[in-house]
């Protein structure tokens, strides 16, 4: 089972991880489907628009409003609360059609590691299943 690394180098991020995931589509594969999926629980997956940046901007500073850094009903010890509750809105794996053995993607879209309690070396595990012919 393919499995990728990420560095992340910022306490929350995005990073785009398309082009990574693509390069690991068998090349036998016409159709089927790819399952993307985090290894950790303050980090997550999401697809989303990789054309502006500010989107992702903006979702980050939506999710610091959802869920702010502190809070004083927290009761994790180790202090990264929010990272878990944001990486459990977001979901911990996504999973995107293959077609022609290329990841189906519409026009604007891209794969991201949420980070939300970085910087870490945080690892994705990334799996194909083949359509029935």
């Amino acid at each position: 089972m393919p499995e990728i690394t990420v560095v992340t180098r910022e306490c929350c991020e995005l990073v785009d991880i398309t082009r990574r995931i693509a390069a690991l589509v068998p090349p036998d594969l016409g159709s089927g489907l790819c399952s993307v999926h985090s290894l950790h629980t303050t980090a997550a997956l999401t697809v989303n628009e990789n054309a502006d940046p500010d989107v992702q901007h903006d979702l980050l500073a939506k999710l610091d409003a959802l869920v702010p850094q502190h809070e004083s009903y927290y009761r994790h010890a180790e202090g990264n609360s929010a990272a878990h509750l944001k990486s459990s809105l977001m979901g911990f794996s996504v999973t995107v059609p293959v077609r022609n053995g290329r990841l189906h993607l519409g026009t604007w879209q891209g794969i991201y590691l949420c980070e939300f309690d970085g910087p870490r070396t945080r690892r994705v595990v990334v799996t194909f299943v083949e359509a029935a012919r």
